[in-house]
């Protein structure tokens, strides 16, 4: 089980922590071995819990070009051909007088017949740079093309709802990129759709971020490791900021999800459980050995301690 976005820095996500209870997870953890650990920093362009997955799915690649995008893709069919691949999230950037921030995608409300309008006005100008554009959904759309696979560029978690300044496309090879981000907010600026949204009290949709984009190795399985499950109760609550959603998320991981993997452990089943922050993740395995189960009915470290480290 991967647990995205399990702490971070936050103050909010600090407090909320202290007084957190999570006894299933301290009891699993203490029956379980530490195993591998993705050391990192808040800096990285790709998450740990990207990282982790990558890891377990034997995508090797340098930070910032994990190829999720083309990994889902073939998996739900699509011929990725060895091409660089890439998600295009449509989004709104608030322009500050020295700052960049970018709103979180569902505060947009997009609808389907929105997206698919902007998406069709921005594709010219994409294919102009050799870059193929499909819709996928409102908030997610499928590109291809060689520069996805030559520009590191930082995960959506990393700047939804942050200031963005320091996470654009970096360097020469960021350029094209950048240039096209530009000529995309003017071309948005003025669109039928933006003007009614605007019109209605609602936010436009003023430029695009990239993420997910790499190249797929040739000859890489389709299929996820067998078992993997990817809890998604924290990432929104954490993205938006909202702790206590946070907390309550964490109180029904550990309830249920926590419950179930201990329940499977204690049957003899192999188990593992990566803890995902926003610097590093830790994984640990179940070992089968009794005394292992025997010594963690006496000795428990707080989930707390663990949470707060990543």
């Amino acid at each position: 089980m991967l647990i995205p976005h399990a702490a971070c820095s936050a103050d909010g996500c600090r407090e909320r922590l202290a007084a957190l209870r999570l006894p299933h997870l301290e009891r699993l953890l203490a029956a379980m071995e530490p195993a591998q650990f993705e050391a990192g920093d808040e800096r990285t362009l790709s998450m740990p819990h990207e990282r982790v997955l990558a890891r377990e799915c034997g995508l090797q690649a340098p930070d910032g070009l994990l190829p999720f995008a083309a990994w889902e893709a073939m998996q739900g069919g699509t011929d990725t051909g060895g091409r660089a691949w890439a998600w295009v999230t449509p989004c709104h950037w608030q322009v500050g007088a020295d700052h960049v921030f970018m709103h979180h995608p569902q505060e947009l409300d997009l609808d389907a017949a929105e997206s698919q309008a902007l998406l069709a006005a921005l594709q010219p100008y994409f294919e102009q740079d050799g870059l193929q554009l499909a819709y996928e959904a409102p908030t997610r759309w499928l590109a291809s093309g060689p520069l996805f696979g030559q520009v590191p560029c930082a995960s959506l978690d990393r700047v939804v709802g942050r200031v963005i300044d320091d996470w654009m496309p970096r360097g020469d090879a960021g350029k094209p990129l950048r240039r096209l981000q530009q000529e995309m907010q003017m071309l948005l600026y003025t669109h039928p759709v933006n003007e009614e949204r605007t019109a209605g009290g609602q936010l436009p949709v003023n430029s695009f971020w990239v993420s997910g984009n790499g190249t797929l190795p040739a000859g890489h399985a389709i299929a996820p490791p067998p078992g993997l499950r990817i809890t998604h109760y924290l990432r929104d609550a954490a993205l938006r900021q909202d702790w206590a959603a946070w907390a309550s998320g964490w109180q029904q991981i550990d309830e249920q999800e926590c419950a179930r993997l201990r329940q499977a452990a204690d049957a003899g089943q192999p188990v593992a459980i990566s803890l995902c922050g926003e610097r590093q993740a830790r994984t640990w395995r179940s070992t089968g050995g009794a005394w292992r189960r025997l010594a963690a009915a006496f000795s428990r470290r707080r989930a707390a301690d663990w949470l707060g480290e990543l």
